[in-house]
């Protein structure tokens, strides 16, 4: 469909769509790649964007970078690079302080070298781990650490994704783009202001959740394991698990089965259930009533009062249950239960467990799900998994780490330390840095660089080449490439000055500080409801047309988009990093902006002059 045709002027159309997609992404009903794809195409068929450029998104060079840097940040877990340093950062002791320190000012070292999502998702289940240890409430640890990273990704050009964003944007202007370390000198000294504000005030604006049991907490499963047994009159008498499920058109999470005193994993047991026979399970008082309604499967201590045996064995096994729970009081051979979170693009997001097919693809049983804080009261089989969920779950020993990876999970406090080994270890590390050198010396732009690292470290066996292409984040490539010739509509049409016009209008009066104060707030505040990278996209194009209209360099307005972009934490859905702590740390909606709100001011006090220092306006 040409402009011409509908009769209205470009700017106006490409004002239209962006409304339209932020309004998309606010919503948050469908996933942030599929409206960038469609606000793409949308902007394609009204003729915004030549057809043949629709895709030439997916060979950007941000693109690029973008995918080779997730690949060389699995690389460095797979080596032990990064659990080298988790290993330390376990030794900090039961101080509160101390703690904050060594995981925050860590996180915030680690984002400037590798994706800041991928160094948080490293240093969470250590995070879990220490305060379990030392009974130091999650919530007190995890926000922290999530903002840490986001300021540890300002310090260099691969931290964070606007970063490469605003690099190659200024490339093609100027012709030369940010080197590795041009955002260095602002980085930095926003992350140690950020980090100084953490550590000594700003946890004290966290909420105290959950206690020092974390996530188990949440699930409470001392209440809900119970022990039921199968009758001669059971519907359940003669059937397998599964042909049970099939019954009762349930998921039943069935822990372990016990005949004769032998307990066997649940998933491992194929026979079919007799007389006798006790499921434990885990469940709750509506669960509990549809097992005893249509299987008859009642629960022990319920059973043939009458009979000594059987009373015997009925206290004993409430005792059991009353106890707390533990991994080791339902362990069986084979079995093992972890708790896990749900990450941004994961296969799970939006999807129950059947349609996963949990059970039959990936060997897992569903035990609990755990939303804002608190157990989720409805039926397992009903739930439609959100980024930020921790899951309780049952799987086997040997496949479980596997399946997680494959579903996009990451296991929280059960995830144990390994040193990895040594020559792939020295390996990994001298392949980034001669990466790193290369950029430096100008001898490779940073896609050719990055990806020639990332191959590299495939073809020797740093990382295997399945895990490669898992470590790609496909939402976020899409969202990038589909984003890109969007933004550039934006300047085409003309809508970029018309929004750099009215900034220039207000702020005529005042100095230019002024507008670039503004600038820095309006890209903050977009950044805190949708994508950063897609902030960046939209409020690079207006910054150099903010620029141009006062007549001063663009680099100091660049340069305030690059930090507020990545300075998202006023809500837990502006930022990858937010969104996977919120289930772990037991946090809601509104306890972001209390750490957020003073911790975005520290960091613009700090930005604005030393931008000016670095990059001053006469150029």
């Amino acid at each position: 469909m040409a402009i011409e045709a509908i009769g209205l002027a470009p700017s106006t159309l490409i004002f239209m769509i962006l409304a339209l997609t932020l309004v998309a992404f606010i919503w948050g009903r469908f996933r942030y790649d599929v409206v960038a794809l469609a606000a793409l195409l949308s902007s394609v068929l009204l003729g915004l964007v030549p057809a043949d450029e629709a895709f030439a998104g997916f060979g950007h060079p941000a693109v690029i970078t973008v995918a080779a840097v997730l690949v060389i940040s699995r690389g460095f877990e797979r080596s032990g690079v990064v659990d080298i340093i988790a290993a330390q950062v376990m030794k900090a002791g039961e101080r509160l302080l101390l703690q904050l320190l060594a995981l925050v000012g860590t996180v915030v070292v680690l984002s400037g070298v590798m994706n800041n999502v991928g160094a948080l998702a490293l240093l969470l289940p250590v995070a879990m781990r220490l305060a379990r240890e030392h009974n130091t409430s999650p919530s007190l640890l995890l926000m922290p650490l999530a903002f840490g990273s986001l300021l540890g990704g300002l310090t260099t050009l691969i931290g964070t994704p606007p970063n490469i964003i605003i690099s190659t944007y200024r490339g093609n202007i100027t012709g030369e783009n940010f080197s590795m370390f041009s955002f260095s000198p602002v980085g930095v000294a926003v992350a140690l202001a950020g980090l100084a504000f953490i550590v000594l005030l700003g946890w004290r604006l966290t909420p105290k959740r959950n206690s020092a049991a974390g996530a188990a907490d949440m699930f409470d499963t001392a209440n809900y394991l119970v022990e039921l047994k199968v009758s001669q009159e059971s519907r359940a008498n003669g059937l397998t698990l599964q042909q049970l499920r099939d019954e009762l058109d349930e998921t039943i999470p069935v822990l372990a089965v016990v005949r004769d005193d032998n307990r066997r994993a649940g998933y491992s047991f194929h026979g079919v259930l007799k007389q006798g026979d006790i499921l434990l399970l885990e469940a709750g008082p509506e669960e509990l009533q549809l097992l005893e309604d249509k299987a008859g499967l009642s629960a022990v201590a319920e059973l043939e009062e009458d009979d000594r045996e059987e009373d015997e064995r009925a206290a004993k096994n409430a005792d059991k249950a009353s106890e707390p729970a533990k991994d080791e009081a339902i362990d069986t051979e084979g079995l093992q239960l972890v708790e896990a979170v749900v990450r941004s693009g994961s296969m799970m997001i939006n999807r129950s467990v059947r349609q996963l097919r949990l059970n039959h693809q990936f060997g897992l049983h569903l035990v609990a799900v755990a939303r804002d804080g608190g157990r989720l009261k409805q039926r397992l089989r009903d739930i439609r998994f959100q980024t930020g969920d921790v899951l309780l779950l049952q799987g086997s020993e040997k496949e479980i780490n596997d399946s997680l990876s494959s579903l996009g999970c990451l296991p929280l406090a059960s995830r144990e330390l390994h040193l990895g080994q040594p020559r792939k270890l020295a390996l990994s590390l001298g392949i980034f840095a001669l990466a790193i050198v290369s950029m430096l010396f100008d001898l490779l732009p940073a896609a050719v660089a990055m990806s020639t690292a990332a191959l590299v470290s495939l073809l020797i066996g740093v990382l295997p080449l399945r895990e490669g292409y898992n470590a790609i984040d496909g939402p976020v490539i899409v969202l990038l490439a589909a984003m890109l010739p969007v933004g550039e509509a934006l300047e085409t049409s003309g809508g970029a000055d018309i929004i750099a016009n009215s900034l220039l209008y207000f702020g005529a009066e005042w100095p230019v500080v002024v507008s670039l104060c503004g600038l820095f707030l309006l890209c903050m505040l977009l950044s805190n409801i949708v994508n950063n990278a897609a902030a960046a996209l939209l409020m690079a194009p207006i910054a150099v047309s903010l620029a141009n209209g006062f007549d001063v360099a663009l680099e100091p307005f660049l340069m305030a988009v690059a930090v507020s972009a990545s300075s998202a934490f006023l809500t837990p859905i502006g930022h990858q990093s937010n969104t996977l702590v919120l289930g772990p740390g037991g946090y809601r909606f509104s306890d972001y902006w209390k750490l957020g709100l003073p911790l975005s001011l520290v960091v613009m006090v700090t930005a604005i002059p030393v931008i000016l220092l670095v990059w001053p306006l006469s150029g």
